[in-house]
């Protein structure tokens, strides 16, 4: 595509800027390996332009670019010069090998910019003209940016745009250095530059809009309304301070509201949700659970009306596909505030078919530990399962306190419902998990012989569900119990509860005179 039908027509072009603006966020830098890894990633997605570096910046910057451009297969390489003719000599060897080459050159507008070098407005336009020119001669292909353009007084905004134009700059980009104009501000300086300005219209306006007040995406699609026609953006809207405008905010802005913003961009969207992640990876920069499109809740509902209106037709809630941005599907995730039908649908996914008086049981301890727990995971759910499968509730736990430590003895107070009674106990132990069983058996006196006990944590994490398994057996009978719980001891009794429960279906299951070693553990 040529520079007029870009700007003839409704294609965007996109210029990713991670490698360059990106990297330069505090602690993002990223290895030479991981640059060359996540330049290919944003040609294989469709990116139109590259900007990948600076590479006067340093030794290993010109090598990353240099290498990027040897390597490109699409996309346009791109790298940055300030307005200094030994900068933009490094960026053209840095790029030049590159099937499409860029130079991109800048330099500070507004009065507070201009002080930096102690340039009159005659002066700095005299260099414009002289590095445009001097970057012209060198590449066909010079984007040029007034730095702070959105701070820079109009006429003089207007008087070295004309010049950076005719000097032979086919790309002006108009950045919002700052993140300080709003999407009225955006578009309306678009618009007047492209209707004021001689020869604007035979080149590609850009426009770069920083976050700082969380509008860069607003403002940049605020611009592409008023006639710009390339964005620059990151990955994850990586950047300076509080970033930049994110391109996969703003090519899922276009392709959703296509009715009106009718734009389009040959991103393989499919390719953003891998990208994101990598590029999180390798810059140490982790995405924000609730970022727009790429946040790990940007498909998530928790929410029970979300999950049951999500069950019944996705687009209740949803208003693109999650397979849209490369993710497998919707999430449902459980906690305190999902209801039935999301967890009957999890249980269902994880292949466990219940009915419905279990559902209500399940769902009972469910929300209990929904409760105590940020997150419930598939293994917290199937713990949950295993705890409520079978085996009668002649014992109830009702409520549970231990105390223990290094002063002496453990001490269990426990409350049990027996046959719809209820009893306390007060017991000392070995432990608090022995205090606990003696409290049981004092309350239901037995036989049963502890074979078995073992703690497995199911998830991680401080707040980790316990596992715990426990086999009692009495006279010939065995029977397992097992239950999860965040609190360990608590856990413990409930699983030696439900093998005592077990102990009691069986006698009732064993006539008299039957052999009841052939009462088997697979029977329930």
């Amino acid at each position: 595509m040529t520079i007029d039908t870009a700007a003839a027509t409704n294609r965007v072009l996109i210029f990713d800027t991670t490698l360059r603006d990106g990297e330069q966020s505090p602690g993002a830098t990223m290895t030479h390996d991981e640059k060359l890894e996540i330049a290919e990633l944003l040609d294989d997605m469709g990116v139109d332009i590259i900007e990948a570096g600076f590479p006067i910046a340093s030794e290993g910057d010109f090598r990353a670019v240099s290498e990027i451009a040897q390597r490109s297969k699409n996309a346009v390489i791109c790298g940055l010069a300030r307005a200094q003719l030994p900068d933009i000599d490094r960026c053209w060897e840095a790029v030049k090998n590159a099937a499409q080459p860029r130079i991109h050159t800048f330099i500070g507008t507004s009065p507070l910019h201009r002080a930096i070098p102690n340039l009159s407005m005659d002066e700095m336009a005299e260099r414009i003209e002289q590095t445009v020119t001097h970057a012209r001669n060198l590449c066909d292909n010079v984007q040029w940016s007034p730095m702070d353009a959105t701070r820079t007084e109009w006429d003089y905004l207007c008087r070295v745009i004309e010049i950076a134009i005719k000097a032979g700059a086919t790309t002006i980009n108009i950045p919002d250095t700052v993140g300080y104009t709003a999407p009225r501000e955006s578009a309306d300086l678009i618009r007047r530059l492209i209707e004021t300005v001689p020869g604007a219209d035979e080149v590609i306006f850009a426009t770069h809009c920083h976050n700082d007040l969380g509008m860069a995406t607003a403002n940049s699609l605020a611009a592409v309304e008023a006639g710009a026609r390339q964005i620059e953006c990151t990955i994850n809207g990586l950047g300076e301070r509080a970033g930049n405008t994110a391109l996969e905010e703003v090519v899922m802005a276009m392709r959703v509201r296509h009715d009106i913003m009718p734009f389009d961009t040959r991103i393989d969207t499919r390719k953003i949700m891998h990208i994101s992640r990598r590029v999180a990876t390798v810059s140490g920069f982790q995405v924000q659970p609730n970022k727009a499109i790429v946040g790990k809740n940007a498909f998530a509902h928790e929410s029970g009306i979300h999950q049951d209106g999500m069950l019944k037709n996705a687009e209740t809630f949803e208003i693109m596909r999650p397979e849209d941005v490369g993710l497998s599907g919707t999430s449902l995730p459980l906690g305190k505030h999902s209801g039935r039908a999301a967890l009957r649908a999890k249980l269902k996914e994880l292949g466990t078919e219940v009915g419905d008086n279990q559902l209500k049981d399940i769902f009972v301890r469910f929300k209990d530990l929904a409760d105590r727990k940020k997150e419930v995971f598939d293994d917290d759910i199937l713990a949950l399962v295993s705890a409520t499968t079978e085996g009668g509730d002649a014992i109830k736990l009702v409520n549970l306190r231990v105390v223990c430590g290094t002063g002496g003895p453990a001490e269990a107070t426990i409350e049990l419902e027996i046959d719809g009674e209820d009893l306390t106990a007060t017991s000392e132990g070995d432990g608090p998990v022995d205090a606990t069983f003696k409290a049981v058996r004092t309350l239901h006196p037995n036989k049963a012989r502890l074979q078995l006990y073992q703690v497995n944590a199911v998830t991680e994490g401080t707040d980790a569900q316990a596992t715990v398994s426990v086999r009692l057996e009495e006279d010939g009978m065995i029977a397992t119990g097992q239950s999860a719980d965040t609190d360990t001891v608590v856990a413990s009794a409930l699983a030696y509860i439900q093998a005592l429960n077990r102990l009691v279906v069986r006698r009732a299951k064993v006539g008299p005179g039957a052999d009841k070693r052939e009462i088997s553990y697979k029977e329930l």
